[in-house]
């Protein structure tokens, strides 16, 4: 099998190790009705830093998940 190969590979293959996990925050003046971490969710941020705050919670139970590609984080 064909492998691509490219200098600072390693380094991009395991970025994500490197970015600490996160807490999610509840803003309940953003949201309808009671404050859940459950059922259908929004979140704001970096796409990396929104993606590890969802891991430890929903690790292997999301169906769906679409990244909008905005300003970045400044």
């Amino acid at each position: 099998m064909s492998e691509i190969v490219f200098k600072g590979k390693e380094f991009v293959y395991n970025h994500h190790l490197a970015v600490p996990f996160r807490s999610l925050e509840i803003h309940s003046d953003k949201g309808i009705g009671k404050p859940s971490l459950t059922g259908n969710l929004i979140v704001h941020g970096a796409n990396l830093h929104a993606l590890k705050a969802l891991l430890p919670h929903y690790a292997g139970k999301v169906d769906c998940i679409y990244v909008e590609e905005g300003q970045g984080v400044s």
